[in-house]
């Protein structure tokens, strides 16, 4: 096989896309609730930050058509989809908008929580950071849930899946 190098640019974008990709990551779908509704977003740039106090960040492209809505929000749930719930996550990356293919309920906080995923971080706003063309959203973890299961990973434009072993 053929090893590519070179120096980052814009006319290498899709170059450095393709290597960025070579990195597995966990799939999340991001929820919070607005005026007209509750809205969500497919994010595969998810961390941990901090275990004391309790910090995530995942980050926002300044060009989605939902930068207005989550780069203002004060509070959301970060979930961490399942294997199975693959249909779903495509639907929330298309769709914002609509829930009509998710089972969901709202909580005690007003943050719209999806079921069947495999962990969720309920958040309050902690921290925005400008960083080129993304905005990086640092959240405190209010409360946690997780569960057994498979998790759904997105490598190289492609979705895959990993086996607890627990």
């Amino acid at each position: 096989m053929t090893e590519k190098t070179f120096t980052p640019s814009p006319d290498q974008s899709m170059a450095f896309r393709e290597a960025l990709g070579c990195f597995g990551t966990g799939v999340t779908v991001v929820t919070a609730q607005t005026e007209d509704g509750p809205r969500a977003i497919t994010v595969n740039s998810f961390s941990s930050v901090s275990l004391d106090p309790p910090l995530v960040l995942w980050c926002l492209a300044r060009d989605s058509n939902r930068y207005d809505t989550f780069s203002t929000c004060d509070s959301y749930a970060i979930h961490v989809m399942a294997q199975d719930q693959q249909d779903q996550a495509l639907k929330f990356a298309r769709n914002g908008l609509d829930f009509s293919h998710a089972e969901w309920q709202l909580d005690e906080a007003g943050r719209p929580r999806l079921k069947g995923c495999l962990a969720r971080f309920d958040c309050s706003l902690h921290a925005r950071h400008e960083a080129g063309d993304h905005l990086i959203l640092v959240g405190h973890v209010d409360r946690v849930m997780y569960r057994k299961g498979q998790g759904l990973i997105f490598k190289r434009g492609q979705f895959g899946g990993f086996a607890d072993l627990f």
